[in-house]
């Protein structure tokens, strides 16, 4: 199993990640310790989610926007 985030906006459209190459996990904990890590900078770079992917399934969606 692979672990990933996959960025979206608002409205759903796909954002590719900053580095435009996509982070690979090997657990759900390790994809959450980074995603709490890099929150901020990817809401930054425009992204308003984070849906966390275990392979092709979706696990659930996490705004990126405080509050």
């Amino acid at each position: 199993m692979v672990w990933t985030w996959r960025y979206e906006k608002a409205d759903g459209t796909v954002v590719a990640p900053g580095s435009g190459q996509a982070e690979e996990f090997a657990g759900q904990g390790d994809a959450e310790t980074w995603i709490g890590e890099n929150w901020k900078q990817l809401a930054e770079d425009g992204v308003d989610r984070a849906v966390l992917l275990d392979d092709d399934r979706e696990i659930y969606t996490m705004s990126l926007h405080e509050g």
